[in-house]
């Protein structure tokens, strides 16, 4: 097998590395039965908006931090349909927003299907982070539906010390064991979207 070259990722002390097109999949369908269920439209997801709700899942706390956002894609797909900004080469490769609270955020955009899938990126660029000392926190958001990469994640991480690393995955559904924290993807997404807990609730 070919090793997917990880040189574009730079090493930050927080790391978010997501399969886009599963995030991109998963606020469509949000998108779709929220409407439904809400009566109202509901706009597309603020990406920014959404990179500093994982950040906060995951440990960030408020201070001048420097945090990457690796969007793992198919080559195929150029852009994403379900967020604002979208396209992954005008609008987000190397492109940064600032955050009053948590700092600056960076986004680098990969697309895979030539040499590599998506799963085997994911995993290399989580077993490159995981020897970087200056990381502290990774985020990862893989396509949790397929039972291979999680067991690939479960594996790599099985002796990542705590102490050293903080790692969280996100998914729909809770994933068993693991050396790893735990959050539901869909909050922050939902958040993106502007779906207030109330609007659900009075339903």
């Amino acid at each position: 097998m070919n090793t997917p070259n990880t040189d574009n990722v730079k090493m930050s002390e927080n790391i978010i590395i997501a399969d886009a097109d599963y995030v991109d999949s998963v606020a469509f369908n949000l998108i779709v039965n929220f409407e439904r269920m809400i009566g109202r439209a509901i706009p597309k997801a603020d990406l920014s908006q959404w990179a500093v709700c994982v950040a906060l899942d995951g440990g960030v706390r408020e201070g001048k931090n420097d945090t990457q956002i690796v969007l793992v894609h198919e080559k195929k797909n150029t852009s994403l349909d379900n967020f604002k900004p979208s396209d992954y080469e005008k609008d987000l490769n190397s492109k940064a927003f600032n955050d009053d609270k948590l700092g600056e955020f960076t986004f680098t955009s990969v697309e895979v299907g030539d040499v590599v899938n998506k799963d085997e990126y994911i995993e290399n660029v989580l077993k490159t982070v995981l020897q970087h000392e200056e990381v502290k926190r990774v985020m990862i958001i893989p396509d949790s539906e397929k039972s291979d990469i999680c067991s690939q994640i479960r594996s790599l991480l099985r002796n990542v010390e705590d102490d050293n690393k903080r790692i969280t995955m996100f998914a729909m559904q809770p994933i068993e064991g693991g050396n790893f924290r735990q959050e539901i993807l869909g909050y922050s997404l939902m958040n993106a979207l502007g779906i207030r807990a109330n609007e659900i609730n009075g339903k």
